[in-house]
């Protein structure tokens, strides 16, 4: 699965608490604990139990009947749960539920709104931001985007060149907050920002995507998509000064759609189901590849699991392609061959399916000289386990044919009933729940070689000949865990790969110490090039961790690394040493005039630079982590 879950109450819990690591080389000092974050436009409001009980009463009587299973286009209550009140709001008032909601009156829309995702409205008056006006509400038809998608190369290194970047080594002791930016009413800020056109592109918690002035934070237009959207944006190429040009935005939200909208206007052009399951969501940003779009499939379907009358487990993971300018479906391949079936019975006598699972929840890596794509898949939700979970695919990019897999982890079956005190659902492998969390990536080595890099929560790094899947060497770099080891996205430059490591806290025992941080991978050997273990400067800070779970990013010389202590490092690409930190958690005046301030660094909305300027998400108010609701943009004083 792509996180840990909790559920019913204890998944509210999580999202509502009001929820960072600077450490140095061995020789160095440490640096100080970050405050804790003030309150702010990020903080939750309380919801009162007239309002709960309201909502809960419109619910039954009206929802119920669809949103726990009867339907399979229908989304299980259970993602519900993880919405914002207002994405919910604005579903049944103007989105895909209006007619279904046609009955209710609006105190009724608001009160189940509210009871579903378990917290109040914020605050209604809010702004976003001031709109942008004159030559910043323009878009730069001379500056396409120097990347597509969401690896910064199609082959996933994460690597910006320093022509595209515009910063450099010397640049760090200038770097200054250039401006903030504030979602409104969020806890989380998971969705990497784009940059082209002078405009930066970015999703938000409430599922409003946002084409902000990359120079002031202006915003020249916003988009509502029916749920969150945590993807990164994918972006159409076009040729500088093309005065006919109209690229497409394409991004996934909670819920599994897929959109396609027009990069300079915001309309959208099409939208569509990427799986009818009830919990499928996209977690991985697409990838856009010669005029396809390749989505990853994931799913939620872990969570429901915990219920001993919920008939476990049926989803299967995917990869669809579709024509990116129409949304027109070409294919989609399955990580589990066949539906699930019947199997059996749970211990309360309800039917459980399988094989199931093997979610794919990591942006593909495009092989232009093969012709195909890689993906990592995690773990079976229900037995029987298949050679298909905890692997590595390469899938043909015209018919979607499977060339070849591997199977790093054998039998790894997992559900959050396993770790509950209602564990009828829980397969009989019961775990370990290691997936390939991170993004593949394809590095072309000086040797010759071509390599697929895979990074799996287990802590381990595997590494295969691209042609045909045959493993090259693997290493184990983190204890591993349920929130990674090796969580949501590696970086490479050269011959190196750089791991970030988070080793988090979560419930459970090992045999073997954790090692937060940051590490230097030589891919021609699999053997260290260096070593960052973080230093944990948490200081008992309530869900502060020292881990780097987020993805990275690299320039060169240079690694970016947001950790879940909310601390922002860039690092030294030969030695590791940290040359330059933030402290994300501190309140800023954001553009629209809150104050705000940002959390745990998390997901997969890794930093990106452009133009001589960073971008970094701050905020990751989930299972257990300090919420946030900042864009940060940094830049040299003179920018």
């Amino acid at each position: 699965m792509n996180r840990m879950f909790l559920v019913a109450a204890g998944v509210l819990a999580c999202l509502l608490s009001a929820c960072g690591d600077s450490g140095k080389p061995d020789d160095a000092p440490a640096a100080s604990a970050p405050a804790d974050p003030p309150a702010s436009t990020a903080a939750p409001a309380a919801l009162n139990a007239a309002t709960a009980d309201a909502g809960k009463s419109v619910y039954q009587a009206v929802c119920a009947s669809c949103h726990e299973g009867q339907v399979d286009k229908a989304p299980h209550i259970s993602m519900l749960q993880i919405m914002s009140p207002e994405s919910i709001y604005r579903a049944v008032t103007a989105g895909v539920m209006q007619d279904e909601a046609a009955s209710l009156d609006d105190k009724q829309k608001r009160d189940v709104s509210q009871y579903l995702a378990g917290r109040a409205f914020g605050n209604a008056s809010a702004q976003v931001g001031p709109a942008c006006t004159g030559k910043a509400a323009a878009f730069d038809r001379m500056a396409p985007p120097a990347t597509t998608n969401w690896g910064l190369q199609r082959t996933n290194t994460r690597l910006i060149d320093a022509r595209t970047a515009g910063l450099s080594k010397t640049d760090l002791p200038r770097l200054k907050l250039l401006w903030a930016f504030a979602y409104p009413d969020a806890l989380r800020a998971r969705s990497q920002p784009t940059l082209a056109a002078g405009a930066v592109f970015v999703g938000s918690h409430d599922g409003t995507v946002f084409a902000l002035d990359q120079a002031s934070g202006c915003v020249r237009w916003t988009y509502h998509a029916s749920a969150e959207v945590r993807t990164g944006i994918a972006i159409s190429p076009w040729t500088s000064g093309d005065a006919q040009a109209r690229p497409m935005l394409h991004f996934g939200d909670l819920l599994g759609n897929v959109y396609g909208i027009e990069a300079f206007t915001g309309r959208e052009l099409w939208r569509v189901r990427a799986d009818s399951h009830p919990n499928a969501t996209i977690t991985g940003t697409p990838s856009l590849h010669g005029g396809r779009l390749y989505v990853p499939v994931s799913s939620l379907e872990v969570t429901p699991a915990i219920d001993p009358k919920f008939e476990c487990c049926k989803f299967r993971g995917s990869v669809v392609a579709y024509q990116a300018a129409t949304g027109e479906k070409l294919w989609q391949t399955y990580t589990i061959e066949t539906p699930a079936a019947v199997t059996g019975k749970n211990r309360s006598g309800t039917d459980t399916y399988g094989p199931s699972g093997a979610p794919i929840w990591n942006s593909p890596a495009i092989d232009e000289k093969r012709g195909q794509l890689y993906v990592g898949t995690g773990e079976n939700y229900s037995s029987p386990a298949t050679l298909t979970s905890d692997a590595i695919f390469a899938i043909d990019l015209k018919s979607g044919k499977v060339n070849w897999s591997y199977q790093a982890t054998p039998n790894d079956a997992w559900n959050t009933s396993c770790d509950s005190k209602t564990p009828d659902n829980c397969p009989r492998e019961n775990g370990p729940d290691f997936d390939f969390g991170a993004a593949t990536i394809l590095a072309s080595l000086s040797d010759g070689r071509d390599l697929v890099l895979g990074g799996q929560k287990s802590g381990v790094v595997t590494a295969l000949d691209a042609a045909t899947g045959k493993l090259a060497w693997n290493v184990k770099v983190g204890r591993g865990g349920i929130q990674g080891g090796i969580h949501f996205g590696m970086a490479a430059e050269g011959d190196i790969l750089y791991v970030p490591i988070s080793d988090g806290e979560d419930g459970r025992t090992y045999p073997e110490p954790r090692r937060p941080g940051l590490y230097a991978v030589d891919m021609k050997t699999g053997q260290y090039a260096w070593k960052w273990p973080a230093v944990d400067v948490c200081k008992g800070r309530k869900f502060c961790e020292p881990g780097i779970s987020a993805a990275i990013t690299a320039l060169p010389g240079l690694v970016l690394a947001g950790g879940m202590d909310g601390m922002l490092r860039i690092h030294d690409g030969a030695t590791g040493a940290v040359l330059w930190e933030n402290d994300t958690t501190a309140e800023v005046t954001a553009t629209s005039g809150a104050k705000a301030h940002g959390g745990s660094i998390g997901g997969a909305a890794g930093p990106v630079v452009g133009n001589g300027r960073l971008f970094v998400n701050s905020g990751y108010g989930i299972y257990g982590h300090m919420p946030g609701n900042v864009l940060l943009v940094f830049g040299p004083g003179d920018k």
